[in-house]
This record gives C-alpha cells, structure tokens and sequence, in this order.
C-alpha cells in the first residue's frame, strides 16, 4: 500500500483529524459491542430467571392441585385397605391356605405400596400453621447421620458428614428432616456399590446451604427439567412424589433448591435465604 503524500500542512492536518475521528469511531464501536454483549448477557439471565420461575409456579400449581385431590380422598381410601389388609392377614395365617402364602405376601406389598403413596399424598395436602423453632442444621444433621449411615451400609455403600460453620434459622423440624432424608435415600439409590454420599453445610452469598452429592452417573437433560414434577420418576417402584415434597417444604422455609449434575454424580443444593430469617 502506497504510503499516504501530504503537499502542505493543511493536508497533514486533514489527515489527522481523519485519523483521530476513525480512532474516536472505533472506540465508540467496541464500547457499544461491550455493552450489546452485556446487555445480551443480561437478557439471557433474565429470561431464564422467568423460565425457573415460570416452572416453579406450574409445579406448585400442580402440587396444590394433586393437595385438593389427597385431602378429598386420602382417608376415604385407607379405610377400606386397611381392612382388606387385616383380612389377608388373617387368612394368610390359616394352614389349609399355607399353599397361597405368596400371593397373600405380595398382595399386602401391593396394598403398603399404594398405602405409601397416599400417605405421601397427604403430606402434600398438609398446608396448615406451623410452629417454627430456631435450631441449627448441623445438630439436626449429626441426630440423622446415625440413620443415613445405617441406609448406606446396608446397600453396601458410604456416607459422610462435613459441617460447615452456619447460622441458626427458623424452621419446622420434622419437615427439614423429611427434606433431608428423602434427599439422601435419593442420592444413595443413584449410587452403584461403594458409593459414598457427601453431605455439606456452609454459607454462601448469606445463604444457609446444604448440599447432598452423591457418585452416581448424574441426571440427563430431559430428566433434570422434570425434577420437582409431580409423579415423574425413573424408579421402578417410585412414587414421583419425594422430590415434589422436597420443593414445597424449601419453599415454605422460603428456600430454594437448584442442582447441578454430571457424569461423577449429582449434587442438591438447599439454600435458606439468611436474610429473611427471623423475618
């Protein structure tokens, strides 16, 4: 390229005024790309918040609904199981009858299996006050790490627990160790043998965390959007209902829980807002 010729001072300006607009130009392209690229980046945040949000809203929704339907019918049903059940017993017991012990055994498996699933049914349903108590989650957590190690031992598998330092909170007992138990029967379910589970407190970003990690093969993408979903399970005797209940109870502790998964396993985190606790 031909080097640029200047016949008088005036053209020696000229050319330096051109040259500083195409600087002043250039800077006010970049600076406006940085701001595109922030402002992309801010929307795609956004939209996904909406998404998350959009979410939560239709399976709590769902949950309210399927609360209706368990509180309208739950008792009504258990009744007259619970009598069946009594009348298979009973009949199990007689000898000319010892040939059908099998089909009795697996009859009343069936009737506890649909007992159970209302019973988680109702649970769902319960939605009236609760007397909230300040305790610490790391107490709660070494009460129930006794009953966690003997599920893990049991299966042939491992679990660990490692406190963090963590503020005190208000919250409702039984359902924090509903919460962390059905988290924890999850999260060692998922683990082949010698498995070992991890079970964190910490704070982070003034929340209260608690995190459960187990060493499974992780979640996919079409099964981590239906977590929380009513019903929806991968078990093959699952109720679809332990994760749902998980969500209502963080969320009447004004929690939120958000996971993260991949192929070295899947962690839970369930984080209490510090900020509105006392509140």
């Amino acid at each position: 390229m031909a080097a640029a010729r200047f016949y008088s001072i005036e053209d020696w300006e000229k050319f330096v005024d051109i040259k500083q607009e195409l600087i002043k130009v250039k800077e006010q392209r970049r600076n406006l790309q940085q701001k595109l690229e922030a402002l992309t980046e801010k929307l795609k945040l956004e939209t996904e918040k909406r998404e998350y949000s959009e979410n939560e809203i239709t399976k709590l929704g769902r949950l309210n609904m399927i609360g209706q339907l368990a509180a309208g019918l739950g008792h009504e049903i258990r009744n007259p199981m619970t009598t069946i059940r009594g009348f298979l017993q009973m009949l199990q017991s007689k000898t000319d009858l010892h040939t059908y012990k099998n089909y009795f055994e697996l009859m009343i498996e069936e009737l506890d299996r649909a007992n159970l699933i209302i019973t988680d049914y109702l649970s769902l349903a319960k939605d009236k006050p609760v007397e909230l108590k300040r305790l610490c989650l790391n107490k709660l957590l070494d009460d129930l790490f006794p009953l966690m190690q003997a599920d893990a031992y049991t299966q042939g598998k491992k679990c660990v627990f490692e406190p963090g330092k963590v503020m005190e909170f208000e919250m409702v007992s039984n359902e924090i160790t509903q919460l962390v138990l059905n988290l924890a029967r999850n999260g060692l379910e998922a683990m082949p043998l010698d498995g070992c589970l991890t079970i964190k407190t910490f704070m982070d970003d003034q929340n209260i965390v608690l995190s459960v990690k187990d060493e499974g093969k992780g979640i996919s993408e079409e099964h981590l959007s239906k977590l929380g979903t009513p019903f929806f399970t991968t078990k093959e005797n699952g109720t679809g209902l332990g994760l749902p209940m998980c969500y209502k109870i963080a969320a009447k502790h004004n929690a939120f829980i958000d996971v993260k998964t991949g192929s070295d396993g899947t962690t839970f985190f369930v984080r209490f807002p510090a900020s509105k606790i006392g509140d």
